[in-house]
């Protein structure tokens, strides 16, 4: 596992030790920032189930000016702050040990917006339709940003949640991604 482009580019990233967390590969981050970037000119991102943080690390090295990192597993949190450590994106990042809805509360009382908000839980625990609920909900997400949500390949989300529609999914394997923005950025209502 590496950073793949931007200021990091090349940089290897740790994968959480054992087998509870499934890394992104390099292959399907690559796809994931074709689809929504591939750069950023600032702005804030949300890694709400980040694993080892290599989505979230990333999106810095791309250009996102900071990344709240959050998982509930410890070993994931001591491996999200070795990688920034490695990447020396300490000062731009924020970790906590959370669940995903305890996580969102906290962001709403922060009044936090995100132009990046990534959702990856575990395969056998999706959540996502309700998470991407909450964050329509409680406006978390900044006009023209994207939620990238990562699933099994089985998993069909509807093509519209809330204020969301789905605006990419491809599939890589077993995995899927399916990215959602406003109806209203296209023009749709």
């Amino acid at each position: 596992m590496r950073v793949v482009s931007g200021n990091y580019k090349g940089r290897q990233l740790k994968a959480v030790p054992g087998v509870t967390t499934r890394p992104t590969t390099d292959k399907v981050k690559e796809a994931i920032f074709n689809m929504v970037g591939p750069y950023f000119d600032g702005g804030n991102a949300l890694d709400l189930f980040a694993g080892s943080g290599g989505l979230g690390i990333e999106a810095l090295s791309r250009g996102i000016e900071r990344c709240i990192f959050v998982d509930r597993e410890a070993k994931a949190i001591q491996t999200i702050h070795k990688n920034l450590e490695a990447c020396h994106a300490v000062e731009a990042s924020e970790v906590y040990r959370n669940d995903a809805e305890r996580a969102i509360k906290a962001i709403i009382k922060r009044e936090l917006r995100f132009e990046l908000i990534f959702l990856d839980p575990p395969y056998k625990q999706q959540k996502l339709k309700a998470l991407i609920t909450s964050i329509s909900e409680n406006n978390l997400l900044e006009e023209g940003g994207f939620i990238v949500t990562e699933h099994g390949s089985e998993v069909q989300l509807p093509v519209e949640i809330d204020q969301f529609i789905q605006i990419k999914y491809e599939t890589y394997g077993m995995t899927s991604i399916t990215v959602y923005g406003y109806k209203s950025s296209l023009g749709e209502e």
